[in-house]
């Protein structure tokens, strides 16, 4: 389970407990929100989950995990899920059903093409095929500098 050591900002993450695992969601809660990218850079990531945070601190709710799933829709824009135990008034509220892998990955950005080419041999080697690809960036630049680890988790929404 992810400790957080500054309640302001990204709790730590445990990467055993994410990779090489299998989830099988059953209407599972997010909230969903748009961030502005430039050539797939976000650009108001920060103000973003700090109006996700807003709404789910005033509606009384939790962020299991701080899960926050991205899904990069193009260059310009990417859409993220930030998982919640409650439906949200006022946000736009989803929900996902399926079986999801996931794999846990360490280092800088650059290398998020390896980590792709590598989930995708993993999803098949557990004889699966991905439907919808979604990257957890799990701590801000700050927090990766004070951790001394950048992970991400890929997941892979799997038939």
């Amino acid at each position: 389970m992810a400790t957080n050591e500054n309640a302001d900002c990204c709790p730590r993450l445990d990467p055993q407990l994410w990779d090489k695992k299998t989830f099988d969601w059953k209407d599972k809660k997010f909230i969903k929100d748009s961030v502005r990218t430039a050539f797939f850079i976000p650009l108001n990531f920060g103000s973003v989950m700090k109006r996700l945070d807003e709404k789910v601190r005033a509606a009384g709710a939790t962020m299991p995990d701080s899960l926050c799933l991205s899904d990069h829709a193009g260059k310009w824009s990417m859409d993220v899920y930030l998982a919640v135990d409650k439906d949200i008034p006022g946000a736009q509220n989803e929900t996902f059903s399926g079986t999801f892998l996931s794999r846990a990955y360490e280092g800088d950005f650059k290398q998020t093409g390896e980590w792709c080419k590598d989930f995708e041999s993993y999803v098949k080697e557990q004889g699966k095929t991905i439907k919808k690809l979604y990257m957890w960036y799990t701590t801000c630049p700050k927090c990766a500098k004070k951790y001394g680890k950048n992970y991400v988790v890929i997941f892979g929404k799997v038939d």
